[in-house]
């Protein structure tokens, strides 16, 4: 209990401090980047929405400082107000939004939306679902099958599939 007061208070002090500052941001300063690339660096964007594991959010200019796990999902980033969203699928990792409006996102895997192909999205759900199936009950090999389902079934999903 202790450190969530102590959290509360910390927290509300940086955004008040920053509600009273007049170097209000006007963009998210946007470092997106998977383990052999940087997709972005210190892009200056008007949004990100993120697939955080307790559920999606938005991040705009100003955001409080937060930091959240990734499940599989879409990644949308906005340019520009009233622009179309460039949207990724990524299988996890981790966001964290500093009080400076900028945002790191960290990723073992991202792909663009129109990159993707439902038919191997399909075949590579089928192929997961048979090795889960085929595997001893509590095996590491099940538990690999269930996140290669589970993964394959979000980037369906994310493309319009309905894997079952």
């Amino acid at each position: 209990m202790l450190s969530r007061t102590l959290a509360r208070k910390v927290l509300s002090r940086s955004v008040a401090a920053r509600a009273l500052s007049s170097e209000a941001a006007e963009a998210v300063t946007l470092n997106f980047s998977v383990p052999y690339e940087s997709i972005y660096n210190g892009a200056s964007v008007f949004s990100v929405s993120i697939p955080g594991t307790e559920g999606e959010y938005g991040v705009t200019p100003n955001h409080v400082p937060y930091v959240a796990q990734l499940k599989p999902g879409v990644l949308q980033i906005v340019h520009e107000e009233g622009s179309e969203d460039e949207k990724y699928f990524v299988a996890g990792g981790y966001a964290m939004t500093h009080e400076n409006s900028v945002t790191d996102i960290m990723c073992p895997e991202a792909v663009k939306l129109d990159d993707i192909d439902p038919s191997a999205v399909t075949s590579q759900f089928e192929a997961a679902k048979s090795a889960y199936a085929s595997a001893s009950a509590g095996s590491v090999e099940q538990a690999e099958a269930q996140i290669d389902m589970e993964v394959n079934k979000a980037m369906g999903m994310a493309i319009g599939l309905n894997l079952a």
